[in-house]
């Protein structure tokens, strides 16, 4: 079925590839950004520039307008939801949000949902201020679980990787091993959880388009310990891994955890979604990203 979209947030990373898969499913698409950043999606879809932050600009750029779909990659805090609630209410009949593993601290392999269950938790009235960056994505999934007038979901994502990641975080690892470079690691014992930039956009996608709501955990299948990643990139480039386990915060690995951190994604699994094998893409993006410049 054909649907209406709106994107905040869809002119890089996964949300440029999202924007990209909602046009080839056929579903008529606006993307709406501060127009700082060039697209490449011509007059394939209808732009809406705005400020995110600027809650009357917002509304005034959403006046009369009704989107099947919301997707949502920039909302952060708990006062940007609720003003998102008040520029969409009657205006959406879906929201997705993204959100992340960070709602939830570092300690297991195999966290459920549940572990955070945003959907009972208390926020305080707006203006909230600033929190730390888990604490605000999980009062921002609250706010829209407990207090919105429309069916809302939200993606939890681990750490997203891919060869349009602006960060660089794998970079940073790739690029240290092949040149014998050291950094800071902690605990290289400790689990964690990836998901690759095309599997984040197909999943944010299916959530859309089966109307799911609800927190769900989304991570590619494959939980490896630190150092199996780092015995992977040794094979893939050719280097070997110089591990600190303590030093300068300038050195530190961006995987840099104390204890496992990781997510169980049954929940997603029984409603449909199929993840992909970790071994099946991380190899190759690790060969990608190795690969001397032309």
């Amino acid at each position: 079925m054909t649907q209406n979209v709106l994107v905040l947030g869809g002119t890089r990373f996964f949300g440029k590839i999202l924007v990209e898969k909602l046009i080839g499913a056929g579903h008529a698409v606006t993307i709406a950004t501060r127009g700082r950043t060039e697209d490449s999606f011509g007059d394939r879809v209808e732009r809406i520039k705005v400020d995110r932050a600027d809650e009357a600009a917002l509304a005034a750029a959403a006046e009369g307008r009704y989107w099947d779909v919301v997707y949502d990659n920039i909302c952060y805090t708990a006062d940007e939801a609720r003003a998102a609630i008040r520029v969409f209410d009657g205006k959406v009949g879906h929201y997705v949000l993204t959100s992340s593993l960070s709602v939830y601290g570092a300690g297991s392999a195999d966290m459920p949902e549940e572990r955070v269950d945003t959907a009972s938790l208390d926020v305080p009235p707006s203006p909230v201020g600033k929190v730390p960056y888990g604490e605000g994505k999980a009062q921002a999934e609250a706010v829209f679980f407990r207090e919105a007038p429309f069916p809302a979901a939200a993606a939890r994502f681990p750490i997203v990787l891919g060869p349009n990641d602006y960060t660089k975080r794998l970079h940073f690892h790739v690029d240290r091993i092949k040149n014998g470079v050291s950094f800071v690691m902690p605990n290289t014992q400790a689990c964690i959880c990836f998901i690759y930039e095309e599997e984040a956009a197909d999943f944010l996608k299916w959530l859309g388009e089966t109307g799911q709501t609800g927190p769900f955990n989304a991570a590619s299948a494959g939980k490896p310990k630190l150092r199996e990643l780092l015995a992977l990139i040794d094979r893939e480039t050719g280097g070997s891994a110089i591990v600190m386990s303590e030093g300068p915060e300038s050195e530190a690995s961006p995987f840099g955890i104390e204890d496992d951190w990781a997510m169980d994604t049954s929940r997603a699994e029984s409603a449909g979604f199929v993840f992909r094998s970790l071994d099946d893409w991380l190899p190759p993006l690790v060969r990608e990203l190795a690969a001397p410049e032309a």
